[in-house]
Parts: C-alpha cells; structure tokens; sequence
C-alpha cells in the first residue's frame, strides 16, 4: 500500500463531495491535473477503478461507492486519533474549518476568528458561510453551527445559545402604519418575508400559517437576514427575525419589539448549536468553542 495512502483517499472524498477534479483542486489549492494524478495513483495503488470519467460528470463504481462509504469513517478515525494526542500539548495550530450562516458568521465568528489567530499565528481558518445544511463528516468540517431544534443525530452538540425570535418593525413604520395590538391585526399590515422555501422565518408560529396566505400582504422578500434587518430598518414592514439579527437593532432604538400574545414560539428548545463529529475536540476546536461561548456570554450579547 501507498504511503500516501491516506493523503489519497482524502483527496477521492473531496473528489466525490465536489462532483469535480477542478472542484477538489480549488478546495485543496492544487492544480487539476495534480488530483488526476493522485486519484489515479490510488486506483493503481487498490487495482480498481473508482470513477467513471466523462465529459459531463464523475460516477462512482460500485468500488468507488464502497471505498467512498469507508473513508469516510477511516478519516474520522484518523482525525480523531490525531486531535486526541495533539490535544495532549494543548497546541493551537493547522487548518480549523467551520461552515454557519453568512450573517451570524460575520457578526459574531470573525471577531472570535481574529482574535484567535493573533493569540495563535499557527492558526489558520476554513470560513464557509453558507446557509445549507452542513455535513462536518460528509464535507470534513472540524465544526458546523446550527440552529433550530436539533435533531437526533451522532453528531456531538454545545449549546450556545438559545434561539428566540422577535417581531419587530422601524418607529418610522410604526408612526405610520400603527402598531398590531393583537396577531390577528398582522393580516393587515406589511410583512417581510424569506425567499425561498416555505416558511423559512416561521411565520407559521404566529399565523397558523406561512406568511403570504389568505390575506397577509408580503412586500418584500429575501433571501438575505441582513437585507432583512434593513429592510425593516427603512420602514418596510414588519419582519420576524431571530434575536441575533435584531436583538442589537431593538436594544438601539432603530427597531421596536411589538409584543403580541405571550411569545410562545420562544417557550421551545430550539437553540444555536456547534456541533462537531469527532469524539475527541482537538486543541483548535476546544480553542474555538471556549472563544466562541465566551464571546456570545449568558444571556446572549444580542438579547435586548
């Protein structure tokens, strides 16, 4: 077997994760013909062929499937047992890879990032802001913060926060719209709403319906929690918005929480979630999570 056995089939696992040569280069910063080289060493190193190469798209053989189901758990296992002995001298180095939501990772994960690096220049940082939902052990993250009820899973969970949500709209809006004094009065005012997918802000909870049905009149939509916040800054309606995108905004005057009914969408325990796959934290991610709980605080910073 290849000595390079294990840089090989991580390297396949990127491969198959992006669909692509070109897109497992751009993640590992080589060039295509580079992973072509590698992959190919690893079919010759095993005697099978892995993927079926064609001008439109990659397919993996059944031995490429099986392999692929494998490495996966391997991989694990050797970065488990690596962050466990690393751990042992507490070092703050390599590659920490995270994957959360744009707003949330540009508020509150890049001031944490920062001040890591300078306290541990060995440091380096994988951001991936994006709002799908992240696989740590499919797409090889160190950690994926998630929020909303969390589901069964082997997956490892910290709690950071709890997750509550606020209606809330702009004194401008207010002065001139009025404020609903009931949620049956939300029907006829302005609402903000997500784009794409149903019901992505829960405006069921409120409703007994997503927003837009019936008689609820949606004005503006995005796909944007930023967009969002501003929208509702410059008087466009009412939005319904997680705490950690407002909480601030309501805490400075710029929005008003409107409290109708007795907030029961906020009595769960939906919450904000780190959740990593390995067993053992490796000294980066122990870094990270002590940072990261320490920068958010109880109760959380952004609570008005």
């Amino acid at each position: 077997m290849s000595p390079h056995f294990a840089e090989f089939l991580s390297i396949f696992v990127d491969v198959v994760r992006a669909g692509s040569f070109s897109g497992a280069a751009r993640r590992r910063a080589l060039t295509p013909s580079a992973v072509v080289r590698k992959i190919d060493a690893l079919e010759k190193d095993l005697g099978v062929t892995l993927l079926v190469r064609s001008t439109r798209a990659l397919t993996l053989t059944d031995a490429g499937q099986r392999l692929h189901e494998r490495a996966l758990h391997l991989l694990d296992e050797l970065a488990d047992t690596r962050a466990e002995i690393s751990a042992l001298d507490g070092c703050v180095s390599g590659t920490l890879r995270i994957a959360c939501f744009p707003t949330f990772g540009k508020r509150y994960v890049l001031p944490v990032i920062a001040a890591l690096q300078t306290e541990h220049p060995a440091l380096n940082v994988d951001l991936d802001l994006t709002e799908r939902l992240a696989d740590p052990v499919v797409e090889r993250l160190d950690v994926v913060i998630r929020m909303g009820a969390l589901a069964d899973s082997t997956l490892i969970a910290t709690r950071l926060a709890p997750l509550n949500r606020l209606l809330v709209a702009s004194p401008t809006y207010l002065a001139r719209s009025g404020a609903p004094s009931c949620l049956a009065d939300l029907s006829s005012h302005r609402l903000l709403d997500k784009l794409h997918g149903p019901d992505l802000l829960g405006w069921r909870d409120l409703l007994g319906r997503p927003a837009g049905h019936g008689q609820d009149v949606v004005t503006f939509r995005s796909d944007d929690f930023e967009a969002l916040r501003g929208a509702a800054e410059a008087g466009l309606g009412i939005a319904f918005l997680s705490s950690w995108v407002v909480g601030p905004d309501v805490r400075a005057g710029k929005l008003a929480r409107l409290l109708v009914g007795d907030e029961t969408w906020n009595k769960t325990t939906d919450g904000i979630y780190l959740l990593r796959s390995l067993r053992h934290p490796s000294a980066k991610v122990r870094a990270f999570t002590l940072a990261l709980q320490s920068s958010i605080g109880t109760p959380p910073v952004w609570e008005p």
